[in-house]
């Protein structure tokens, strides 16, 4: 098993970068391929972006392509979300998430609890 803890949420105004951090325990964090989901109150959650354990690219929401970026540092057992060019869309709670498989798109055992980021006009 592994346990995630989200950091770096905030509010900021609309046009300026956060980043996110996600610290991993409990388990060895290179097996794992992790994600960050987004949830406004009322709909889905969403996947905005992740990274297999394979590392690469990784693979985005088409709403965050070209702002956000997810990075690993295996060695730190954490995931980064750094977010660029916020509008007021992207204002929702953020959560981490782990899965134990390749697939990015896959279901994901293992979440945070989230970290609000709010993006103010």
């Amino acid at each position: 098993q592994v346990q995630l803890v989200e950091s770096g949420g905030g509010l900021v105004q609309a046009g300026d970068s956060l980043r996110l951090s996600c610290a991993a325990s409990g388990d060895t964090f290179s097996r794992y391929t992790m994600a960050w989901f987004r949830q406004i109150p009322g709909k889905e959650r969403e996947l905005v972006g992740g990274l297999s354990w394979k590392g690469g690219s990784g693979v985005y929401a088409d709403s965050v392509k070209g702002r956000f970026t997810i990075s690993r540092d295996n060695a730190k057992n954490t995931v980064y979300l750094q977010m660029n060019s916020l509008k007021l869309e992207d204002t929702a709670a953020y959560y981490c998430a782990a899965r134990d498989g390749i697939d990015i798109r896959g279901v994901y055992d293992y979440w945070g609890r989230g970290t609000q980021v709010t993006v103010s006009a």
